[in-house]
């Protein structure tokens, strides 16, 4: 589980974010949605102390996490981001083994990690060897979630890992990703300025503006049933790109029209 209780993060005079309370269950995944700005980065980033709060607590598994040394931290809790980060030098196996090897597991234990998450990506064994740079976006952001997930974290951080990606690999990462962490069981939390990803993968979202919570609601609910304004406009884009294409596939081609 995660918990935020009223927990602010300020930059001198600026308010990044403001008295946030959260919940993220067991198993649960919650998307952070917003605009630029919102605090949705920062709020991610107090959960494993990249970014530590000027007010409030944070904690994960019931445990307040500024009880643990950062890095320390870090290692519990799989981090992915959109930029993946993988290090150029290392080679995929090698990558995805980093934590593990940190955390100082035996040899053939981390080689049995490596090769199970690199099945569960669908990546072929072959592309262990490789370094990063041999391989597409999509693979590289498939070995960004391997890595995140290499030490059997319960808590996982994910900061618009789809994002750079084109429309199809995106597509498929997700429903990758969204079968495996419902079979894994793991806590996350989401960061996405897409709204439909968001109502695709969460089982709630958490609307930011500004860096305060505005509403947190199942997909269903907040579709239907916005709180606040600023949620309301957020939602309105997706609903007329959604008629704007249910319009387009009602409407027969034009050559179509006149045949028979």
């Amino acid at each position: 589980m995660i918990e935020l209780d009223r927990v602010g993060r300020r930059y001198g005079d600026v308010v990044a974010v403001a008295d946030l309370s959260l919940r993220v269950e067991p198993g649960e995944l919650v998307a952070l949605v917003g605009g630029s700005g919102s605090g949705k980065t920062t709020t991610l980033k107090m959960v494993n102390r990249l970014v530590e709060p000027t007010s409030g607590v944070v904690r994960v598994g019931g445990r307040d996490v500024r009880t643990l040394p950062g890095p320390l931290l870090r290692r519990r809790i799989g981090y992915c981001f959109q930029q993946i980060g993988l290090f150029p030098h290392l080679s995929v196996a090698e990558n995805v083994a980093v934590v593990p090897t940190l955390l100082g597991w035996s040899r053939s234990r981390i080689r049995a990690r490596v090769e199970e998450l690199l099945a569960r990506m669908e990546l072929a064994p072959e592309l262990a060897a490789r370094r990063p740079a041999e391989l597409s976006g999509g693979q590289q952001q498939r070995v960004g979630i391997a890595r995140a997930l290499a030490a059997e974290p319960e808590v996982l951080l994910m900061d618009e890992p789809f994002g750079a990606l084109d429309p199809v690999t995106r597509d498929t990462l997700q429903q990758r990703f969204q079968a495996l962490r419902r079979e894994l069981g793991i806590t996350t939390l989401f960061v996405t300025h897409d709204l439909a990803e968001a109502v695709l993968l969460a089982d709630r979202i958490a609307v930011l503006d500004g860096g305060r919570l505005l509403q947190v609601a199942t997909p269903r609910e907040l579709l239907h049933a916005p709180a606040h304004p600023a949620v309301a406009a957020l939602v309105a884009a997706p609903r007329r790109q959604a008629a704007a294409v249910d319009a387009l596939l009602a409407e027969p081609p034009a050559g179509a029209r006149g045949a028979g």
